[in-house]
């Protein structure tokens, strides 16, 4: 018999489920939106359920929602959250930035509602909230997490004041446990031994980024020592060679966004690859790069999508998508793998106020099928069986 949806027995004695359209109802002074279902792509069956998509919503929209994909029954579903919590009457929040499972909790951090909302991954339930203002990336290390704070309001402002900061909490309990603060504008973090780097962007100093990681040693929580490496940084990936890979937005003018390859041992800039790096995914030794980026002086976007070996620090295709269809793609937004398949999900931002696509490919990069998502679906988690 063919294992149900993990939403289908929470959701069948309080919802009427809808195929096709959105069904509004009220709920006191909250709009309810109830969950939808599409049937998508073919069944399959292994240690790996499924993975949560997390839609940003437009900032100031408070629109921020959670979409679930079961591989079991290839079952596709919108606006997870409420359903799943029938009992708070408030929405999952505004900009859903960053996206985690570590444990048995699943951690949506909502950047402009200040918290990060923490579910049981099995079931998306509620099991409570960690409270940090303008909170960005996160990560795990021996039973605790790690969220970057931007700490002050949201300002561009060449002379920003309010250096940003780490906050460390403990998963057991939720509670902060220390905080440590880094540069301006901190986003992406990664363990490595026992220090902590931390991607300083300076994104609201425009055009006075930063160009530094962040070093952390874990033991006292403080910071040790910056590296130099390029301006207005973002995501930080280690590898299982013990490499830092870091992406840089650039400067949207004369420096465009790169890849960088930094040695945690020696806190040295080794290498950089020549591609312009939005998100990026490790599978292996396959690092899958999108690109979409904008510059002012051409008025121009250029989306882009390449895979690099990071045992060879070679670009190994220009271009992951075969059949084409990488021209109908508007604003590449969010990037993963399927571990098991190999599959590749992408998503389309579009407009960034209207809904988004998600699109599966195969390994061989030609798109298998596509799904209307929330605002700006943007980050991915997967979730294994218990």
């Amino acid at each position: 018999m063919k294992r149900k949806s993990i939403y289908t027995s929470l959701l069948a004695c309080t919802l009427l489920w809808t195929m096709s359209t959105l069904l509004v109802s009220c709920r006191g002074d909250e709009i309810y939106i109830q969950p939808e279902e599409e049937k998508k792509g073919e069944q399959q069956t292994s240690e790996l359920r499924g993975f949560y998509l997390l839609n940003e919503g437009n900032m100031g929209s408070n629109k921020a929602s959670l979409d679930f994909y079961d591989l079991a029954t290839a079952t596709y579903t919108r606006n997870i959250y409420q359903a799943a919590n029938p009992t708070i009457t408030q929405s999952l929040g505004d900009v859903g930035n960053d996206i985690a499972i570590y444990g048995s909790k699943l951690y949506a951090v909502i950047n402009c509602s200040n918290l990060v909302e923490v579910m049981d991954a099995q079931t998306a339930k509620h099991i409570g909230t960690i409270n940090v203002p303008n909170c960005r990336y996160l990560c795990f290390d021996k039973g605790y997490g790690y969220i970057t704070s931007y700490a002050g309001p949201v300002l561009i402002d060449q002379n920003y004041k309010q250096r940003g900061y780490v906050l460390r909490f403990d998963t057991a309990t939720l509670q902060p446990v220390d905080t440590c603060h880094v540069g301006f504008q901190p986003d992406g973090l990664a363990v490595a031994g026992n220090e902590m780097f931390v991607a300083n962007s300076g994104g609201y100093m425009v055009p006075n980024y930063e160009d530094e990681l962040s070093v952390i040693d874990l033991t006292t929580f403080k910071e040790t020592s910056r590296i130099k490496v390029a301006r207005n940084l973002q995501h930080v990936l280690k590898d299982a060679y013990g490499q830092l890979w870091v992406t840089s937005r650039g400067d949207y003018y004369d420096q465009p966004s790169r890849l960088y390859i930094v040695d945690p041992k020696s806190h040295a800039l080794t290498d950089s690859v020549c591609v312009a790096a939005s998100g990026l995914w490790l599978d292996g030794d396959s690092l899958y790069v999108y690109g979409s980026e904008f510059n002012y002086v051409s008025g121009q976007w250029k989306n882009t999508f390449a895979i690099v070996n990071v045992k060879t620090r070679a670009i190994e295709t220009d271009n992951f998508i075969t059949d084409g269809t990488e021209t109908e793609l508007q604003k590449p937004y969010g990037l993963a793998v399927n571990p098991v398949s190999k599959q590749i999900y992408l998503t389309d931002a579009k407009t960034y106020v209207t809904p988004g696509w998600l699109h599966c490919y195969g390994p061989e990069g030609k798109r298998e099928w596509s799904v209307r998502t929330g605002d700006i679906p943007a980050h991915i988690v997967f979730l294994y069986s218990k």
